[in-house]
């Protein structure tokens, strides 16, 4: 009697960078990407209406978003404040879903890394967005998107931030020690490969007090139950251009 042949499933080969995000965009298998804007963003501009900074989302002012995805927040910025947007990403797929969603808008769109120099000139923009981009740099790049949001801030803009949070995360903490990354306070992820950097809330602030002045920071709950890590800690953090 003739064996049956034995077939050997073929690994699936992992993709990074840009395939990565490429994918993800495409046909999303480990990420929950939505269209709707970030609840985080819309806190921020009840809180600057509150502090009488209406300035800072003004018709026809401009916002840039550095990550922008599908351009959710761009988007939502635009129709709810008739702002003008200028945003980059590294995933031409999003890019792509971007400029569909933004049809009649006055947004502009580019495929770059944010690590890149920034396309606008000094102090063309009164708001700039850093939400859960610049953890995948490294030192060099993170200091340059910081100088580079700064020089395109006008006086008095406002830089919204919001990244993972380091403090009291069990998550990070098991990451960093299991897969420990090239430089202190990063881990490898384990599903995109890439090198992700996780501040604590006392090395962010210090980080940007370099450039900006600290108005608020938010952290979300630790989100462990019995010891044991639930979902991960974040920070935002809202800071402005001194005028």
């Amino acid at each position: 009697m003739p064996m049956k042949p034995n077939f050997v499933k073929k690994k699936k080969r992992k993709v990074h960078g840009p395939t990565f995000w490429d994918q993800e965009y495409t046909n999303p298998s480990h990420l929950k990407l939505s269209d709707k804007e970030s609840e985080d963003l819309a806190k921020f501009t009840r809180w600057v209406i509150r502090r009488e900074r209406g300035d800072v989302l003004a018709q026809e002012a401009s916002v840039i978003d550095a990550g922008c995805g599908n351009g959710r927040n761009l988007i939502y910025l635009a129709n709810q404040f008739n702002m003008k947007g200028v945003g980059f990403d590294i995933s031409s797929a999003a890019i792509a879903q971007a400029k569909l969603a933004s049809k009649g808008l006055d947004i502009k769109y580019d495929v770059r890394s944010a690590g890149d120099p920034i396309l606008a000139e000094d102090e063309s923009q009164s708001l700039a967005l850093d939400m859960m981009t610049s953890h995948f740099l490294d030192k060099a790049g993170r200091e340059q998107l910081r100088d580079e949001l700064y020089r395109v801030l006008i006086p008095g803009g406002y830089f919204f931030m919001k990244t993972f949070l380091k403090d009291k995360d069990l998550h990070t903490a098991r990451l960093i020690k299991e897969k420990p990354g090239p430089e202190d306070g990063s881990y490898i992820h384990p599903v995109m490969g890439v090198a992700e950097y996780v501040y604590s809330e006392e090395e962010l602030v210090a980080f940007l007090s370099e450039k900006f002045i600290v108005r608020k920071v938010y952290r979300s709950h630790k989100h462990a139950f019995k010891g044991k890590a639930r979902k991960r800690r974040t920070i935002s953090i809202y800071v402005e251009k001194d005028y």
